[in-house]
């Protein structure tokens, strides 16, 4: 059967059962090539290792791919790689390694057993220091704290002097949730807001544990202060011994921005957030704590 094609440019392009046909050439044998263009299978190992196949005329060509590895005496199989001269330096030298000879090698040393058993020691320690079941909180429990006046007073309170590895300038009394509110704010958003390269270690307690009533006004409402349940703090000592107060660092060119940063961040893991542009008596400080609102966190 015969199929006729379309005529283009004068050209008649016929198709049939293996024969291809086009004016003024002479047909073309459409027969599979007797030759496959698949890969030969690779002929066995000892045929294709075999140091016989290699050509031996080359002046030494043999001895040296030998000399360099690629070829062993009985074929061409994989050499063993010995042990190199730079481990063998590296497993000789002394455990007590100064940080030059650290810095110079490019290969990696097995850490010293000092440094585990000090890294075991610091988390057993702090472990025993920890409170409220968390070691990011260091400081002691003192139990019950007694009320002077009615609505004071806090039941299973702790002394913090640490959170999240960022020291207190005083130890603090609180509750166990106001502390976990305070180690959150500080690792979240305190301890690298001005700076990973620059971090905040040490937080300036303006103070803690009060009895006493809000802003200290006669007849007043009893503060959180009383309760353990608040912290005021004026200051941000970083790394390098710069400390940010609130009272200057607040309005300040270089610290404006992460001061408010850090302010912001309080509202959410603290019900109240006080800071210098809520009223006369927190302009030197921030005060933070965990009373609860009908309205959602209180932040000014």
């Amino acid at each position: 059967m015969i199929g006729l094609g379309r005529i283009r440019s004068g050209v008649l392009v016929v198709l049939a059962a293996g024969v291809l046909s086009v004016t003024g050439i002479a047909p073309l044998n459409a027969s599979a090539p007797e030759v496959s263009l698949r890969p030969i299978d690779r002929a066995s190992s000892r045929a294709v290792t075999s140091t016989a196949t290699l050509p031996q005329s080359s002046g030494g060509a043999l001895a040296d791919l030998e000399q360099i590895g690629l070829v062993t005496p009985d074929g061409l199989r994989p050499v063993v790689r010995p042990v190199s001269a730079q481990i063998l330096a590296a497993a000789a030298l002394p455990v007590d390694l100064v940080p030059s000879v650290l810095d110079q090698s490019l290969v990696p040393f097995v850490r010293p057993d000092t440094v585990v058993e000090q890294a075991l020691f610091k988390r057993r320690r702090q472990r025993k220091g920890s409170v409220c079941g968390d070691i990011e909180i260091q400081g002691k429990a003192i139990g019950a704290v007694e009320a002077a006046m009615p609505g004071c007073g806090a039941s299973d309170a702790v002394r913090v002097t640490s959170v999240a590895g960022v020291t207190l300038s005083q130890g603090s009394v609180m509750t166990c949730e106001m502390a976990e509110a305070l180690k959150n704010w500080v690792s979240k958003d305190v301890e690298t807001a001005f700076g990973r390269r620059n971090k905040v270690v040490s937080l300036r307690v303006a103070a803690h544990y009060a009895c006493r009533t809000r802003n200290n006004r006669p007849g007043g409402r009893i503060s959180e202060h009383g309760r353990g349940k608040a912290i005021d703090i004026s200051g941000f000592k970083l790394e390098d011994g710069t400390l940010v107060t609130v009272l200057e660092g607040w309005t300040s060119r270089e610290t404006r921005k992460p001061m408010r940063r850090i302010w912001k961040a309080a509202c959410g893991p603290f019900g109240t957030v006080l800071g210098p542009e809520a009223d006369r008596y927190h302009r030197d400080h921030f005060h933070v704590d965990v009373a609860r609102h009908r309205g959602g966190p209180y932040c000014r």
